[in-house]
Formats: C-alpha cells, sequence, structure tokens
C-alpha cells in the first residue's frame, strides 16, 4: 500500500483516466484552426442542455460569469436584492455585486445546507426592497429544498436561479438540477464532477427571450452585425475547454455513480462514529461533488487525519458574511444567520472523487475511526 496521503480532491487522476480521447479532442481543436465559439462549443451546448433537460445552453468563461449572466439577464437594479445564502462559495456573493444588485444573505436548513425556506418566506413577506431573484445553491452536490423553495418564489412572483456549481448530473424527483428554476449556472472549474482543465461556466435556460438576452451578453451585447445594441462583457466558454468537456460528459454518469458508492461506503462505515453525515433523501439523486462531516472536535478531527495520511478541506472555513470584504456591508436575514456560523465551525470535506482506490477509501475510513477514538 503506498504511503503516500490520499489527496482531498484530485483532478489530474480525471484527466489520467480520460487522458487518450482528451489528447484526441484538444488535437480535433488545434488541427480544425477555429478557436473561439466554434463547432465544439456548440455541439456541447447541445449535449449539455439535453442532459440536463433544458432547451438552451449558453457557454461562458467561469461558474462566476454564469451566475452574473443570469442575473444580468433579469436587468436588476442597483437598489434590488438577491437572496442566497451565505454558506457558499464566495463567487456566488461577489457575482450578485458583480451583476449591479445587493446581496441579501439567510441562514441554511442544517440538513441540505442550503437555503432555510422558513427564513426565506419570512424575507419575502418583509422585503427591505424589491428582490430581483433568489439564488439557490445546491451545496456538495446535494438538492436544495425546492419544493419548498420555488413555491414561495412563484408566490411572491420572484425567479429563482439555480447555482449548479457543485450538483452536475444530480436529480430531484425525476428531473436534474439546473431544470427547476428560472435559470441555472454550473461551473466547470477542474475540481467539480464535469471539471474542464482551466476555467469554464454555462447557463441553462428555457425561455427563448431569456436566452437571446444571455447570448448578446456574453459578447458585448452584439446583435447579429456585431453591433451592440445591449451592454455586454465578453465571457466565452474556451473551444479547447469545450471539447474537453463533451469528452467527460460522457463519463459523468459513471463518475457519478462511483461518487455515490464511495460516499455508502463511508455511511457505512461512519455510523457508529461521533460525527454528522450527510443526510440523505428518498426523492433525491446526490452525486457527493463533496463527502461533508460534521464534528464538534473539527480541527482535531482534521489534525489527527492530516497526522494519518489522509488529507481534507473545509469548505467553507468562514461564512460570507464575516469575511472582511462583506461584513457589516452586507444585508442579512431576520435571524442573524446562527446555523450557518455553527457549520463554518464544524463542517469538513473528507477524500472524494471517482477515481479513488478500494484501497484509499479503506485508509480514509480507517483513519477517519482512529481519529474519532483519539479525540
Amino acid at each position: 500500500m503506498s504511503d503516500a496521503p490520499v489527496p482531498q480532491a484530485d483532478p489530474r487522476a480525471a484527466y489520467i483516466a480520460q487522458r487518450v480521447d482528451i489528447q484526441a479532442a484538444i488535437a480535433r481543436v488545434l488541427d480544425g484552426g477555429h478557436y473561439i465559439l466554434g463547432e465544439e462549443v456548440t455541439a456541447f451546448e447541445h449535449e449539455f442542455a439535453d442532459y440536463i433537460g433544458r432547451a438552451h445552453c449558453l457557454g461562458v468563461a467561469s461558474g462566476t460569469d454564469a451566475i452574473i449572466g443570469a442575473l444580468r439577464a433579469l436587468e436588476p437594479a442597483p437598489d434590488h436584492y438577491v437572496i442566497t445564502a451565505s454558506h457558499t462559495s464566495v463567487a456566488t456573493v461577489a457575482a450578485i455585486e458583480l451583476s449591479g444588485a445587493r446581496p441579501l444573505l439567510i441562514d441554511i436548513d442544517e440538513s441540505t445546507f442550503a437555503l432555510d425556506p422558513q427564513e426565506l418566506g419570512q424575507v419575502l413577506a418583509h422585503p427591505p426592497g424589491r428582490i430581483a431573484a433568489i439564488i439557490a445553491v445546491h451545496l456538495y452536490g446535494l438538492a436544495a429544498d425546492m419544493q419548498a423553495i420555488l413555491p414561495l418564489a412563484r408566490r411572491h412572483g420572484v425567479p429563482v436561479i439555480e447555482d449548479c456549481a457543485q450538483s452536475h448530473g444530480a436529480r430531484l424527483g425525476p428531473k436534474r438540477l439546473g431544470s427547476l428554476g428560472e435559470m441555472a449556472a454550473f461551473s466547470f472549474y477542474p475540481t467539480k464532477n464535469l471539471g474542464a482543465i482551466g476555467d469554464g461556466g454555462a447557463i441553462v435556460v428555457e425561455d427563448p427571450r431569456l436566452y437571446e438576452r444571455l447570448r448578446a451578453y456574453r459578447q458585448y451585447g452584439w446583435s447579429a452585425t456585431r453591433v451592440s445594441q445591449s451592454v455586454g462583457a465578453c465571457s466565452r466558454l474556451d473551444e479547447l475547454q469545450a471539447a474537453i468537456l463533451r469528452v467527460k460528459l460522457a463519463h459523468l454518469e459513471r463518475d457519478n455513480a462511483r461518487r455515490r458508492q464511495i460516499a455508502a461506503c463511508y455511511q457505512e462505515r461512519f455510523g457508529p462514529l461521533p460525527l454528522i453525515l450527510p443526510r440523505l433523501r428518498p426523492d433525491a439523486l446526490p452525486v457527493f461533488h463533496q463527502y461533508v462531516v460534521r464534528s464538534s472536535h473539527r480541527d482535531e478531527l482534521r489534525e489527527g487525519l492530516e497526522r494519518r495520511g489522509v488529507n481534507t478541506n473545509i469548505h467553507y472555513p468562514v461564512p460570507v458574511h464575516l469575511h472582511p470584504a462583506y461584513r457589516g456591508r452586507v444585508a442579512l436575514g431576520p435571524s442573524a444567520l446562527p446555523r450557518t456560523e455553527q457549520a463554518a465551525r464544524e463542517v469538513l470535506s473528507l477524500p472524494m472523487y471517482p477515481q479513488l482506490s478500494d484501497q484509499q477509501i479503506e485508509r480514509v475510513c480507517s483513519a477517519v475511526s482512529a481519529a474519532c477514538r483519539a479525540i
């Protein structure tokens, strides 16, 4: 058995597993000579839209750009609010401000790590101003409670954008995440379930009017004659990344199944331990972008695992509203986010990627058991 530490994530392993096909895709693009918004981007957009179950997909430069573009398509004013969670990547909140709107951060539901529907209902009933959108973040590959969030949003006439950066391929009932709200934003950062070898993102949408607005926004607000009819940006998915993503999309279902297999092993082995494990819904199919446990002794557990050759990560150690750039400046929901702050003190991401070997999984399980006993 190798003494090398077990990585928490390993995007290089994903490349090696598909190296022959990825290199062939790269060569195809280089030999084709069309490097910006060519056939690979168009083909990937069609394939990914069909996979998610939406009419349209627009490839953009990053997951952050995908959120910005989706919000800009709704044309928020500077005094409009966008509701989301604080227990998320800072990219979600940064994108709200970059779109020209104001973040309004509310607490999480501890079973999903996503928006708390009860507090969402309170904010929608007594908003501080106009609510331009709700961003429901499907964190860690688990589904937000969309059965509660969507009816609340529609009752108040507020569009929902799904942040699917960590949930490629996940389902809620018969539908894939990304097909439930008005729009959805995806990231293809290399560690994602569907990861590029560089940055990339996409917006999926059903409404053809929103799609046309998004397509213009991607390139300076251009019309077909390259005349800017509206203010836009330069945010294009690269041809090389699109070709790589097409290769990886063909393997996504298999890779997600392996993630669930690893998670099932963790669930069984960690059940007797003093840890809070992911809460799984019978009506949802998770994809375990991360496998996150909670412990009141999180830092001691992490140190114990590092000593035993198991690398971990914390997603996320500081809620966005407590980052120096946002503290005291962004609007908060009425709860003041106690569950969010508690989660940030307890969450720990264990090794999770499809290429983990059975031997590495056993090392993780043994190390977690030993580290818990030692606390």
